[in-house]
This record gives C-alpha cells, sequence and structure tokens, in this order.
C-alpha cells in the first residue's frame, strides 16, 4: 500500500524507535504555543474568514463558508406556507436526532412532556457516532471537578463561559452513571471498575471509553431508549425555518420532508436546537470527520430568528485526520492512540511535539513540519507525518491495539496496512465547531424566549478549544438538562400566533446591507455533485 517514498521513510522511522521509546519529547511553553497557533493554526488564518454584514453579529468575522450561508436567503422567503395548520403539536420540540436530541428527548419525556424529534437524516446519523476515543469525567478519587475545570478552562485558552464549564464539570459524574444505567458498555477491569486514560491537556486519568467506538456505542444506547419510550421521531425531515409568535417567543419549526418535499408546520411550546456542527461545509478546503448532514443548519435558523453567535470563529482541526490512503481520507483517527503511547514523527522519524498537548497545538505542529519545516511525508493527496503505532504495542505488550483500538485496526487492515507493525498517515482534519448560538448556563438563548440549543451548536461550552472527551460530555450535560428545562418551562408557556415575520425582516436587512446573494439557506446537505462541461 505504501509507496517507495514512504516506505524511505518508514525505515527511518523504525530506526529512530529504539531511542525514542525512552524519551518523552518536552511540552512547549505558553508562549512557544502562542506563537504557534498564530503563525499556523487556520483558525488565524484571515483569507478563511469574512465579515458578517447583517443580524446580532454584524461587523464580527466568520468562516467564509458560513458567512455566505449567513448572509443566505430563507427558502421560504417566497414560498407560501399554511403555518395555522397543525401537521404536530407538541410541549418540546427537538431538532436533531444525535446524542445531545436524543437526550433531551428522553429526559424531556421522562418529565411528562409531550415531545418529538425532527431529524433531517435517520435517529443517530450523528457526529455522536463517529466519536472514538471516550468521554470525560472527574469521577475517581486523585481526581475531582475543580481540576477538570482547571484543565478544560486552560486549554480552551481561558475563554470558556465559566458558568456553563462549571456545569459541564460538576454534572459529569452523574452522566457517566446515567449512561450506565441505560446500559452503555463502558470498558471495565475485572472488579467492574470504569477503566480511564488521559488524553491531549489533562492532569489526570478521567476518560471513559468503550473501546474505540465509544459514541456508537453511547448513541446506541440512546436510540434504543427513545424507540422504548416510543418518542415519536420524524426522520428524513429538516427543520427549515423556526416559527416564532407576536410575542416573540418560537413557537415551532417549519419542516422540510426530504422524501416528499412536503412543507410541515409542528407547533411547540418550546424548541430544542440539537443539530450538531459544521464540518461538511469544509471551511478553508479541509476534509473532515463529521458525518453527512453537519452543515450548520442549528446556527443559521437560530441567527435568521435574532439568537447571537459566540466563538463563531473558532474551529477544532483535530490534529490526527487520516493523511493516506485516499479511501478513507479525513476520518478520524481517535486522540487515543496517542493516549495508549503511539508518538508523531515527521520524515526523518524524529519525534517533533509531546504527543498529548492540545489539540489545536497538536493541528499547528503538525502543519508547521509539512509546511515551513519540509519535513512532511508526501502522499497521493498533500502530505502528512507519521504516527507510530507499533510502539503501543511495544510499550503495552502484544494485543493491545486489538483489545484496546479494534475499529482502528479494522479500518486500516481493510486497506492492507497493519497498524500494530507499521506506522500510519495523518494531518489536521476538520472536525468539532468550538462555536455556536450564545446560551445561559440554563440552556436558553438570551434573546429568543423558549429557545434552548444543545451540543455542538452551542458556543461557550469549551472556551476557543476543546479537550477530547468533552463533546461526549457535553451532549449529554446539556442536551439532559435541556430536555429538563424545556419540559418545565413548556408547563407555564402561552403560546400566542405563529408567524414567518422575522424571515421578511432579515431579507430586508441583507437587501440594506447590499448583499444580493442567490444562495438558500440552511444547507441542510453537501453539494458534492460534479457538473461536467
Amino acid at each position: 500500500m505504501f509507496t517507495p517514498e514512504m516506505m524511505q521513510s518508514i525505515q527511518k522511522v523504525e530506526a529512530t524507535r529504539p531511542q525514542r521509546m525512552g524519551m518523552e519529547p518536552r511540552r512547549m511553553t505558553a508562549d512557544e504555543k502562542d506563537a504557534l497557533l498564530k503563525a499556523y493554526h487556520p483558525d488565524y488564518r484571515a483569507d478563511g474568514f469574512a465579515e458578517i454584514k447583517t443580524g446580532p453579529n454584524k461587523g464580527q468575522k466568520a468562516p467564509a463558508e458560513l458567512t455566505q450561508l449567513l448572509h443566505a436567503n430563507s427558502r421560504l422567503l417566497h414560498t407560501e406556507i399554511d403555518i395555522t395548520k397543525n401537521d404536530y403539536d407538541v410541549d418540546v420540540l427537538v431538532i436533531g436526532g444525535g446524542g445531545a436530541g436524543a437526550s433531551a428527548a428522553i429526559e424531556a419525556h421522562e418529565a411528562g412532556a409531550s415531545v418529538m424529534i425532527a431529524t433531517k437524516l435517520r435517529l443517530g446519523d450523528a457526529n455522536t457516532m463517529m466519536a472514538e476515543g471516550g468521554i470525560q469525567a472527574a469521577d475517581k478519587e486523585n481526581d475531582s471537578p475543580v481540576q477538570h475545570y482547571l484543565d478544560a478552562f486552560g486549554g480552551g485558552h481561558f475563554a470558556a463561559r465559566p458558568e456553563l464549564l462549571r456545569r459541564l464539570v460538576m454534572e459529569a459524574p452523574d452522566a457517566i452513571r446515567w449512561l450506565n444505567r441505560l446500559g452503555v458498555m463502558f470498558d471495565k477491569d475485572a472488579e467492574g471498575t470504569m477503566i480511564t486514560t488521559h488524553g491531549g491537556g489533562t492532569s489526570r486519568k478521567r476518560m471513559h471509553a468503550c473501546k474505540d467506538y465509544s459514541g456508537a456505542e453511547i448513541m446506541r444506547t440512546l436510540r434504543d431508549e427513545v424507540l422504548n419510550r416510543k418518542i415519536p421521531v420524524a426522520e428524513f425531515t429538516a427543520a427549515v425555518e423556526l416559527l416564532k409568535d407576536e410575542k416573540g417567543q418560537v413557537a415551532g419549526a417549519v419542516l422540510l420532508n426530504l422524501e416528499t418535499e412536503d412543507y410541515l408546520v409542528a407547533r411547540a411550546r418550546t424548541v430544542v436546537i440539537a443539530t450538531g456542527g459544521a464540518g461538511r461545509l469544509h471551511y478553508q478546503g479541509f476534509p473532515t470527520s463529521n458525518h453527512y448532514g453537519a452543515t450548520a443548519d442549528g446556527l443559521i435558523l437560530g441567527y435568521r430568528a435574532g439568537a447571537p453567535l459566540l466563538y463563531q470563529d473558532t474551529i477544532q482541526y483535530h490534529p490526527t485526520g487520516v493523511a493516506y490512503p485516499s479511501q478513507i481520507f479525513g476520518a478520524l483517527v481517535t486522540e487515543k492512540v496517542r493516549s495508549l503511547g503511539a508518538m508523531l514523527v515527521n520524515a526523518q522519524g524524529e519525534a517533533f511535539m509531546h504527543p498529548l498537548e492540545t489539540r489545536d497545538v497538536a493541528a499547528a505542529s503538525i502543519i508547521r513540519e509539512c509546511t515551513d519545516r519540509g519535513k512532511g511525508v508526501t502522499t497521493p493527496l498533500g502530505s502528512g507525518v507519521w504516527l507510530d503505532t507499533p510502539m503501543i504495542e511495544l510499550l503495552g505488550g502484544e494485543g493491545t491495539i486489538e483489545k484496546r483500538i479494534p475499529a482502528m485496526l479494522r479500518m486500516y487492515l481493510n486497506y492492507g496496512i497493519d497498524m500494530r507493525r507499521q506506522p500510519i498517515l495523518v494531518y489536521p482534519t476538520l472536525h468539532y465547531q468550538n462555536g455556536g448560538l450564545e446560551i445561559g448556563g440554563d440552556g436558553f438563548t438570551k434573546v429568543i424566549p423558549n429557545l434552548l440549543v444543545a451540543g455542538e451548536a452551542v458556543g461557550g461550552i469549551h472556551g476557543r478549544n476543546r479537550l477530547m472527551g468533552n463533546s461526549l460530555l457535553d451532549i449529554i450535560v446539556f442536551g439532559r438538562n435541556a430536555g429538563k428545562a424545556a419540559a418545565a418551562r413548556a408547563q407555564v408557556t402561552e403560546p400566542g400566533s405563529p408567524n414567518l415575520d422575522h424571515i421578511k425582516a432579515y431579507a430586508e436587512e441583507l437587501s440594506a446591507a447590499g448583499i444580493a446573494s442567490e444562495d438558500v439557506s440552511p444547507l441542510l446537505l453537501p453539494k458534492y455533485a460534479r457538473h461536467e462541461r
């Protein structure tokens, strides 16, 4: 599978391995990290961003691809919709069928509310399924939520909203217990104690995992719980616009059945946006580890209705996406591979960074190695560096890879690469949307009454960088809280008459800003079709 040039580089990796086995690369100083990020991280590339011309974040920057969608027209602008009809009428409408949406629906149902999920693909088709490495929680004797907070706050460049981060870490142990009770099969030792490991930027071993398919196992369990409770799920049904009433409250949403192309009206007393990330917008041309439907829909819906964004200019590029072979280009190589002992090395077999630096620092280091330093390994699609996976077997014993990261092993074996004996090539991949809609500690947006947001569509939980394992955690913590809060608010809400007045107002604002876009948003699905001349 490897080219002759790659094989020559592998020989250098193997030659330096004995020396590297007994060393630990030094960690960078804070000043070195800041300089590295400003020089090489994609968030600092001015040409990757554009100014937002309309809405509550007017004058701020966002990724150019996201700004284009914010400046696009509603697909309902010139469409006649009878919003007085009720195709669905519930207390709580959850938009999104991933981990956050499922958690919200379960807790809203548990609280006695009538609830439904609308999801543009199938229940469980979400970034939750793609998560591999684990979920953080400070539930061991040598750890504490305070230590978890300090790790996450520093790792996020001290920019996380304290009220959100505090809730994340304080409620983490209960999130693990809740998942365990629902049936998630966490890795445990012979005595039944959960096995925990380090992640990048963690000072304690607090990563709980299910081999290397943690997200899939969590989503399997949540999906089963939704189905067992008989919570209605409208699959292949995308939300294309929020409804508001004359009081400014959210009043439901207009849905589009992707199979019949019919518009449907869902009335609701409260709405939870849990639409996930934006990887399929391919910011700056990067590949992505995200699922097919990750096109920032929730950000568009909320923003057009008047909800502000927070940290929309910060994106996480996971340092270890697949750089080769091309069939799985951009797929996630979990950080767990490094926590088990694999070291990042360049084409010369040199370890150029500590393997457990935070993700933004690691991504910038790899980009520097492949560009300015010229020590990347050339691939058919660009370049990459080696992740020296055979070190895992040497450090942990034969069979460690098959036991701890079996899905990763199988993925590479499908293409003739045995990561137990050969290093693998990696390069940063677009992974996580750090920014999103701004919420308070209770999960509600600060501008639109009765509108809540949970999961990756939220901005502010992680600051400007996220530590491994805190995303699976936030979908559970904030998903559960959103469901509880939505159910409680629904009991005291008096809905008014629904309208779509904000669509016309937004179109007028676009026109006043001199924007005449032919695009419509939300995008719903990525555009990959080739148009031959």
